[in-house]
């Protein structure tokens, strides 16, 4: 039986592995990811991550889409209760992004403006009465860190909103946010969501200073990307042509290095000793780690999220795990060689 993790020091717990919405409206029309929430749900999924900007950047989406699909999705299941909505606010609306900018009709940012009225948006959209957890898609350095938590507080009073996190912050933000928090009585982040894979050098990013606030402050984690944008699926191949992907030009310009080959040919022969696939025991490495809560996962298709959620019923070794450790590991400095 699935055991739910809890998010942080919060009141939600979620299934070990989350449901990313990107592709909704995307690369996956709206029957797919109909189908798609379906089949995670029947898994025992409660846990939907979304963005209002999802997805600005394709031709004639203004944004909002992914969260209207899952919306109709959740009004005609009827099903409310058992989901934990997950949105965020921060990114630019309208077609590419370009909406308002730079105007005052500026449809982005993390101003105490665009805050209350990105919600209520989100809420028309989601058609729903509250967010489980709304979060900083990232930072706004025009606006001060107090205008934002003030905002996201006053939406939590209201009812708007249950519990608050924020994304791609960097430790020092995370730290100022939590500190601003506590100074003034006000809402605090219960969870981020950071870009965080076995990879090189993503890994390090994330566990060189902000898993140490997450682990001393108990802010759960719920990692966005954490098969690398499909590296780790194994698809991608050392010295071989690249697969057809929507992201192989990004993973051959970011990605690829035989540091990181290295790792996909270790998990892939970890994988071979168990009989699972290289992405599910990437995933069960990640939720091997401290304060992991539930990775954040996307698919096109069916059949692509049932065998990710075969993590599940995965069980690497201490072995296992030393083993992918050490060939995805990175050097310490001194100062972060505390014991």
């Amino acid at each position: 039986m699935t055991t739910y993790r809890k998010l942080g020091r919060s009141g939600l717990h979620l299934f070990p592995i989350g449901l990313g919405s990107m592709q909704f409206g995307w690369s996956a029309d709206e029957p797919t990811s109909q189908a798609i929430m379906d089949a995670y749900y029947e898994a025992g999924g409660n846990f939907i991550d979304t963005a209002d900007i999802y997805t600005t950047w394709t031709e004639g989406n203004p944004g909002g889409v992914s969260e209207e699909i899952i919306g109709r999705w959740i009004k005609a299941r009827g099903n409310r209760n058992d989901i934990v909505i997950a949105t965020k606010v921060r990114g630019p609306m309208g077609q590419f992004g370009g909406e308002g900018r730079k105007s005052v009709h500026q449809r982005e940012g993390l101003s105490r403006r665009w805050v209350m009225q990105a919600c209520e948006d989100s809420l028309r959209r989601l058609q729903v009465d509250y967010i489980d957890l709304y979060q900083a898609h990232w930072i706004d350095n025009q606006t001060p860190i107090e205008e934002t938590l003030e905002a996201l507080t006053e939406l939590v009073k209201r009812g708007y909103v249950r519990y608050i996190g924020c994304s791609n912050y960097s430790a020092w933000r995370l730290m100022q946010a939590l500190w601003t928090s506590d100074r003034r009585g006000l809402e605090a982040f219960v969870s981020i969501q950071p870009e965080y894979s076995l990879l090189s050098p993503t890994r390090a990013n994330f566990e060189r200073e902000l898993m140490r606030v997450c682990e001393a402050y108990e802010i759960g984690i719920v990692p966005w990307s954490p098969l690398g944008g499909g590296m780790l699926t194994g698809k991608y191949r050392r010295g071989q042509p690249l697969p057809e992907s929507v992201r192989a030009d990004e993973n051959a310009r970011r990605r690829f290095s035989d540091r990181n080959f290295d790792i996909v040919e270790t998990l892939e022969a970890v994988a071979g000793r168990h009989g699972a696939k290289p992405a599910q025991v990437a995933l069960a490495w990640l939720l091997a780690q401290p304060m992991m809560t539930s990775p954040i996962i996307g698919a096109n298709n069916v059949t692509q999220l049932g065998e990710l959620l075969g993590t599940l019923e995965l069980q690497l070794s201490p072995e296992d795990l030393g083993e992918i450790t050490r060939v995805s590991d990175w050097e310490r400095a001194r100062t972060e060689l505390e014991t």
